[in-house]
């Protein structure tokens, strides 16, 4: 599969396990999992593509794994708009972080702190590389 297909398919489960499992019937359990047969089906892609989508993805967006019940799973591993508890333990932040934004937006920042908009949270990083 082509790069630009995979960058397509790629946006395509983000959208179904991150934002409307409903527009694909695709039902998360209260961790973020689904069947990877389910999403399989629904997206009609095959198991060799999502294995490409899942392993060449830098970011690692997506997680795969065996299941309880021994069935393969997937989830999108950040970023929801619908609600989902990935298990995250809270962990004590380094003394300094770092924020990437646009420089006409620091007055804004300075004068109100740093705002989510409509994200879920507010991405920082431990140095400026990040």
């Amino acid at each position: 599969m082509e790069h630009r297909d995979l960058v397509r398919v790629s946006k395509r489960i983000s959208l179904a396990l991150r934002h409307r499992p409903d527009r694909f019937q695709l039902t998360l359990d209260r961790a973020g999992w689904t069947p990877v047969a389910d999403l399989l089906a629904a997206l009609r892609i095959s198991r060799a593509d999502l294995d490409a989508v899942v392993a060449g993805n830098d970011k690692q967006r997506f997680a795969v794994e065996a299941g309880p019940d021994g069935v393969d799973r997937i989830r999108a591993n950040q970023g929801h708009s619908v609600p989902v508890d990935l298990g995250l333990t809270p962990a004590t932040p380094p003394d300094r972080l770092f924020h990437g934004t646009a420089e006409d937006v620091l007055p804004a920042i300075r004068a109100e702190g740093l705002r989510r908009g409509r994200r879920h949270h507010v991405h920082l990083s431990p140095d400026v590389a990040t």
